[in-house]
């Protein structure tokens, strides 16, 4: 920050009100860093952008201010909002046949694993398939992260290949659901 205080022809416009602003800089790029909460994060990056851009303009650097405003605040808050709502939603696969004959059940695996995977700020939607091949197909193509299924006398069954959320839905699961991890294979034989 010696730039503030250097002597220049703006050192006497250096006033208390804009070394507030300038510390609040550092304040909310911290505040920033140790968010956990992506959406609690897109606020913070909004706010420091725009202190960033006031303090430009306060400086008289009015066209890095509004390139700050436009793209390092609004721009990137744009596409970090696309990017967040885009990667935590966790689309689970479903047979239409299975909602229609256990909509009940599966209401309610779904009301548990919004509460699971809310906590860690996922979204969840179904994805429903006509056929079994196309619910696998569906999981193998990854259009799915994990595939609910419903056999008479085992109840309900999760399938996924995404082992974070194997691992998240093992420790938080709390209604009778087995689940269970399985690793896509690849055309180059799983590597």
């Amino acid at each position: 920050m010696c730039w503030l205080i250097a002597p220049t022809h703006r050192s006497e416009s250096v006033t208390s009100e804009m070394l507030v602003l300038t510390a609040l800089l550092p304040l909310s790029a911290g505040l920033l860093v140790l968010q956990t909460n992506p959406y609690r994060a897109l606020v913070v990056r909004g706010i420091l952008g725009s202190v960033a851009a006031l303090v430009y303009a306060l400086l008289g650097a009015a066209d890095v201010a509004l390139t700050e405003a436009l793209v390092g605040t609004l721009l990137a808050v744009i596409l970090y909002a696309v990017a967040v709502r885009s990667s935590l939603v966790v689309r689970l696969g479903v047979l239409t046949a299975d909602l229609e004959r256990r909509g009940q059940e599966l209401q309610t695996l779904m009301t548990e694993l919004r509460r699971v995977l809310g906590q860690q700020h996922l979204l969840v939607e179904w994805v429903t398939y006509a056929e079994p091949s196309a619910l696998e197909q569906g999981l193998a193509q990854q259009e799915v992260h994990a595939m609910c299924t419903c056999s008479e006398p085992m109840g309900i069954h999760t399938t996924t290949p995404i082992l974070r959320l194997y691992e998240i839905l093992q420790r938080e699961w709390t209604i009778p659901m087995t689940v269970d991890y399985q690793p896509l294979v690849t055309a180059t034989g799983g590597h």
